[in-house]
C-alpha cells in the first residue's frame, strides 16, 4: 500500500472524531442554554450602540435572571425583536410594573435615543418574554471571529476546507 494513503478503518477513526468533536461542542451549547435559561447563552455584540461598555466583536455571556430575581433598570439585556433575526443589545432605561408583563424600554448606551424605533411596529415597550438573557460576563474582541465569518461568507469556505485537510492530514 502507499504510505500516503490510509486504510478504510483510519479514515472513519478520523471521521468519527470529527463528529465526535461536533456533537460535544453541540452538547456543551445546549447544556449551556440549559444552566442559563436561555436559548442563546452566548451572542456575539456586532455594532457599536453599546460603546463604551461593550465594543463591537465582544463576546457576552448571558444567564436568564428572572427566575430569581427582577430584571432591574440599568441592566445590560439582549433581546428577541418580533420579525427580526438578529438580538439586539442593549440596556434597559425604563420600566413600568413586575413579572412577566412588566413593560420595560431599552437603549443603546452609545444611541441618540430609546429603542421604540427597533421594536415591531405598533410596540412601545418590550415585555419580559421579550428578554433572552442578562449579560453576566464578557470577553473582549473573541467574536471578531464571528463577524468575520458573517460579513466574508467565503471564509467559511476555507475555514472548512482548512478543517477537513486537517482531518484528512492528522495522523495518529
Amino acid at each position: 500500500m502507499l504510505s500516503g494513503m490510509q486504510n478504510p478503518r483510519q479514515a472513519a477513526a478520523q471521521l468519527l472524531n470529527f463528529a465526535l468533536i461536533l456533537s460535544t461542542a453541540f452538547m456543551m451549547w445546549k447544556g449551556l442554554s440549559v444552566i442559563a435559561d436561555s436559548p442563546s447563552p452566548i451572542v456575539v455584540v456586532l455594532s457599536g450602540s453599546m460603546e463604551p461598555a461593550f465594543q463591537r466583536g465582544d463576546l457576552l455571556a448571558l444567564w436568564n435572571r428572572n427566575l430569581f430575581r427582577e430584571t432591574d433598570v440599568g441592566e445590560i439585556v439582549v433581546y428577541n425583536v418580533e420579525g427580526k433575526d438578529i438580538p439586539i443589545v442593549h440596556r434597559i432605561v425604563r420600566k413600568f410594573g413586575t413579572g412577566p408583563h412588566a413593560k420595560i424600554l431599552t437603549k443603546g448606551d452609545n444611541n441618540p435615543s430609546d429603542d421604540t424605533s427597533l421594536y415591531a411596529h405598533g410596540q412601545d415597550f418590550l415585555e419580559r418574554k421579550a428578554i433572552i438573557g442578562s449579560v453576566v460576563g464578557f470577553v473582549p474582541f473573541v467574536g471578531y471571529v464571528t463577524i468575520m465569518l458573517s460579513e466574508h461568507p467565503w471564509l467559511k469556505t476555507v475555514m472548512l476546507g482548512l478543517m477537513g485537510l486537517m482531518v484528512v492530514l492528522q495522523r495518529e
